[in-house]
C-alpha cells in the first residue's frame, strides 16, 4: 500500500513546525513534502541583527535538508491549487512550472510585506522581510554614512545621515534601536558627521509596539528616546520623493532612506482558493481545518484561527501562535490517519521579548515584566532556545560583537532593485 503523501507549503515557524512534528510522528509512515521558495527556514526574529552588522546572514537560516530529514523539498513557489483533484501547481526559482498531488494539504505560505497606497512608496522605500532586504539594509546604511562624508552640501549630508523607519511594530521597533547603534559605531571616527546622524520612528498608533503589552511599549521607548531616536507617533507618510518624505503633519524630511515596516498581510497566494477569507486570511475552523475539505488545513499568518481565548477573535500573526499552530495540525493529521485524537488548537501567550540592542531588551515571561540587563538575558536565551539550529554560531556573533568592534564595510550583494517593495494590491489605510 502506498504511503500516504502529505504536502506543506511554506517553510516558515508554522510550515516548519508542522513538517518536523509530521516526520516524527508518522516514523516513516508518510511521505512528506515541503514547497518551499528556499531550501532554508529563516528565523526572523534575529533580521535586525543581521541588517545591524552583529550576526551574519547564514546564523540566521537553518538548512531543511539538514534539520527535517525523511522530508522531500521542492524548491517552489506555489502559484495554484486544485481542491477538487487534490493537486497544486508550483513555478521552481528558474520559472518552470511543476504539480503535485496529495492526500492532506497543509497550507502554511505565512506572509508578505503591508503596502499601503503612499504616493512614491513603491518607488522609493524597501521592506524588511527576508536576508536580502536585510543585506541591502545594513550595506545601504554603511553607505550612506561613507557618502555623507564627502557631500557637496550641508543638506545632502544630512539627508544622508537621516533614516525614516515608517511602522512601530516589533520589526520596526527593533530596526530602529539596533541602527542608532549601528550608525553611531560607524560615525565613532569620523568627527566631521558628529551630530549629524538622525534616526525617526513613525507609526499612526499612539505608542510603540501597539498590539503588545504596555509595559513593553514604555520600556521600548524610554530606551529609543534616550538614544536620540525621534518617535513621531500619530503620524503617517503623505508622500514619498526621491529627496525625502511628506510627512501627515505637514512637515518635510530630507532622508534618502525610506525603510517600510507596517506590517504584514496574508500571501495573496490564498485568495486563488476561492474560500471564505477574513483579512485575507484563510478561514479554518478551531481543529485548522477549512470547512469543506476535510484533507485541506491552513495555519500561521495566512490561516484566520479562531481565538479559544477570546472569542469572537482570530489568534495574532505571530511567530509563537504559528509556531505552535505548526505542532496541533501535525498532530491532527495524525488523528485523521487513526493516530490519537485531534484537538482544538488553544493557546495563551507566553510572553514577547523585544531586543533593543545593546545590553536593552524588553520583556515579559509569563506576564512578569523585565527590562535592561536581566530583559537581554531572558531574550536571547528565548531566542536560544526557539532556534533549530546554528545555536552556538549565533551565541559566538553575540561574543565576538561584544569584544570587537562593528566591521563597517558595504559588499554591494544586494542591489536596491533586486529588494523592490511588493506593490501588488495596496491596502487601504
Amino acid at each position: 500500500m502506498a504511503r500516504p503523501r502529505i504536502v506543506i507549503v511554506g517553510a516558515g515557524f508554522a510550515g516548519f513546525t508542522a513538517a518536523r512534528t509530521i516526520a516524527r510522528l508518522s516514523r516513516g509512515g508518510a511521505e512528506i513534502v515541503v514547497v518551499n521558495p528556499t531550501d532554508y527556514f529563516l528565523y526572523l526574529p534575529l533580521l535586525p541583527e543581521v541588517a545591524a552588522g552583529i550576526l551574519e546572514p547564514r546564523r540566521v537560516t537553518v538548512s531543511l535538508q539538514a534539520t527535517l530529514p525523511g522530508v522531500r523539498q521542492i524548491l517552489g513557489e506555489a502559484d495554484g491549487f486544485d481542491l477538487d483533484n487534490r493537486t497544486i501547481t508550483y513555478r521552481d526559482p528558474e520559472g518552470r512550472p511543476g504539480s503535485l498531488g496529495y492526500h492532506r494539504l497543509v497550507i502554511a505560505a505565512g506572509s508578505v510585506n503591508k503596502l499601503l497606497p503612499v504616493p512614491g512608496v513603491t518607488e522609493y522605500a524597501h521592506g524588511f522581510r527576508g536576508i536580502p532586504e536585510a543585506l541591502y539594509l545594513r550595506d545601504h546604511i554603511t553607505r550612506q554614512i561613507e557618502l555623507a562624508v564627502n557631500a557637496p552640501t550641508e543638506r545632502e549630508r544630512r539627508a544622508r545621515c537621516t533614516f525614516v523607519v515608517v511602522g512601530a511594530g516589533y520589526t520596526g521597533t527593533e530596526v530602529a534601536a539596533q541602527g542608532v547603534l549601528f550608525t553611531e559605531a560607524l560615525v565613532a571616527r569620523r568627527p566631521e558627521l558628529q551630530g549629524h546622524v538622525r534616526w525617526l520612528l513613525l507609526d499612526t498608533a499612539d505608542r510603540l509596539l501597539p498590539s503588545l503589552d504596555r509595559r513593553l511599549s514604555d520600556a521600548a521607548d524610554e530606551v529609543l528616546r534616550e538614544r536620540g531616536v525621534e518617535l513621531l507617533l500619530g503620524t503617517s507618510v503623505k508622500e514619498a520623493t526621491e529627496d525625502g518624505v511628506h510627512l501627515s503633519t505637514g512637515d518635510f524630511v530630507p532622508t534618502c532612506s525610506l525603510i517600510w515596516c507596517v506590517g504584514v498581510r496574508p500571501d495573496p497566494v490564498v485568495e486563488g482558493l476561492g474560500l471564505p477569507l477574513k483579512n485575507g486570511r484563510l478561514v479554518v475552523d478551531e481543529f485548522l481545518n477549512v470547512p469543506g475539505h476535510p484533507d485541506v488545513y491552513a495555519v500561521g499568518d495566512a490561516a484566520a484561527v479562531p481565538d479559544l481565548t477570546r472569542p469572537g477573535e482570530f489568534t495574532g500573526m505571530t511567530a509563537q501562535h504559528a509556531t505552535r499552530q505548526g505542532a496541533a495540525v501535525a498532530k491532527n493529521i495524525a488523528a485523521s490517519y487513526g493516530h490519537g485524537r485531534r484537538r482544538p488548537y488553544k493557546h495563551h501567550d507566553l510572553g514577547f521579548v523585544v531586543d533593543l540592542g545593546g545590553l536593552d531588551s524588553a520583556a515579559n515571561p509569563l506576564g512578569v515584566p523585565v527590562k535592561g540587563l536581566p530583559a537581554k538575558v531572558v531574550t536571547r536565551g528565548y531566542h536560544l532556545l526557539s532556534m533549530p539550529g546554528n545555536r552556538v554560531r549565533v551565541a559566538a556573533d553575540w561574543l565576538l560583537d561584544a569584544v570587537l568592534p562593528r566591521q563597517g564595510v558595504q559588499l554591494g550583494l544586494v542591489p536596491g532593485r533586486a529588494v523592490p517593495l511588493d506593490s501588488a494590491a495596496p491596502e487601504t489605510p
